[in-house]
């Protein structure tokens, strides 16, 4: 019986064995645990509150929670909204509703919360109002999308980290001491553990669970890791938070004119399966809101990176969008044709109903000549400069500088041109001459 009960306890996952049986032993999370820090106040007073733990994947939300819950005397109901339905839901509440009568309470974890609706997601409210549960909803995207502001209301959020550096080795030194023996690794093949699990501490106890399969010898450095274990496959949902974490990370790195991080976000990317035409279309709106006029090349280049990678695909052509962010990010800066067109726009709506002023018009018809269409219009190549000054704009609009080109790149000798046509028009004006 005894052999039976060994057996069982070696054919459990080495990161079940090893999942810890007291808060302390949680790693990474200190922000959260310390004593001093918001859940280790919450603990230390006796009492958890209702809230949500938001983090990626293996950092240790359900760990946790259990712990949480054996810290004050709660019984520990854990449903995972992936498998758990309303009915699951009623059992749980049923079952609260007798332990409060008999004086114990329950916390009700919920794991994957944001996959319940938004009905399912208010029938818990009731219940957590009452007192019937503490409710610990686990989720690795972001609640402001998913979950109801109602529910939101009565939950506190914390965000836990994935773990760093220091607490993957931590978990790598305590595998060893659980499997009282060490890892076929040397110093590089440690690194390149810790760099495979990316943060995530499950997927690293699931490497080293392989690891220890593996003879004492040879021992492995980086090359060996890469060529034995599988490579986490990187956390990224197209259709998520992090697709636009990403997106926007690529697009602020270009605009501050960092090639090195914009590469790497866009490595990143690419790495996460990102649909390409998705990054080219940033990219080329980047070319205008970012570059503008500053360097007119640039919308051309991006296009021309565009036409290439539809030309080679993948992973030919992402040497194209590489070579599109490089030349974006050192390109010399300027949103002034932005800020320009949003004015514009914002003139445009409120002066919508004014005609253009009457000698800018084209009179095909005797009616519109004697109306007095294009009645004085001068025809600026017949000028000395090529340049009438007259009015564009409607009557009865005043003259508004929209466009206002910076001193960098190109438009520097746009800056230039606006000047001599301002002093010109200015002189027109006047009744000067030029």
């Amino acid at each position: 019986m005894m052999a039976g009960l060994f057996e069982a306890q070696e054919s459990r996952p080495l990161a079940d064995r090893m999942r810890p049986a007291k808060l302390e032993d949680v790693v990474g999370q200190d922000h959260l645990l310390a004593l001093e820090a918001p859940i280790g106040r919450m603990l230390g007073q006796g009492r958890i509150a209702s809230m949500v733990l938001w983090g990626p994947p293996g950092c240790g939300k359900t760990t946790l929670a259990r712990l949480m819950a054996g810290k004050v005397d709660l019984a520990f109901e854990p449903l995972s909204a992936v498998f758990s339905g309303v009915a699951d839901l009623r059992k749980v509440f049923e079952r609260a509703r007798e332990r409060r009568n008999m004086g114990q309470g329950t916390l009700l974890f919920i794991d994957e919360v944001h996959r319940f609706n938004r009905a399912q997601q208010d029938g818990f409210l009731p219940y957590v109002e009452d007192g019937t549960v503490v409710l610990i909803g686990a989720t690795t995207e972001n609640p402001s999308f998913e979950l109801n502001a109602a529910l939101l209301s009565r939950c506190q959020v914390f965000v836990l980290r994935r773990l760093d550096d220091a607490a993957l080795e931590g978990l790598l030194v305590r595998s060893e001491e659980t499997e009282e023996r060490g890892l076929p690794l040397d110093e590089s093949g440690r690194t390149a553990v810790k760099a495979m699990a990316d943060g995530d501490g499950r997927f690293l106890l699931n490497l080293v669970e392989e690891l220890f399969r593996l003879p004492a010898e040879p021992i492995l450095d980086s090359s060996g890791v890469a060529a034995t274990v599988q490579r986490r496959a990187p956390v990224y949902d197209k259709n998520k938070e992090e697709h636009y974490n990403l997106i926007s990370a690529l697009h602020k790195s270009m605009r501050g004119s960092d090639v090195d991080a914009a590469l790497y976000w866009l490595a990143r990317m690419l790495a996460g399966g990102e649909d390409p035409a998705y990054i080219l279309r940033r990219l080329t709106r980047f070319a205008s809101e970012d570059i503008g006029m500053a360097d007119p090349q640039a919308l051309p280049h991006a296009l021309a990176c565009w036409d290439a990678y539809d030309r080679t695909g993948s992973p030919e052509g992402d040497l194209n969008i590489a070579q599109c962010a490089v030349y974006l990010a050192t390109a010399p800066k300027s949103n002034a044709t932005y800020k320009a067109f949003s004015a514009a726009g914002r003139a445009a709506r409120m002066t919508g109903s004014l005609a253009p002023p009457a000698h800018i018009l084209n009179a095909p018809t005797r009616l519109m000549k004697d109306l007095g269409y294009g009645s004085g219009y001068a025809y600026d190549h017949d000028t000395e400069d090529g340049f009438s000054g007259q009015n564009y704009f409607p009557d009865g609009m005043k003259r508004q500088r929209f466009y206002g080109p910076v001193e960098r790149g190109f438009e520097r000798d746009i800056a230039k041109r606006l000047a001599y046509w301002d002093k010109l028009r200015a002189r027109r004006h006047s009744g000067g001459s030029s």
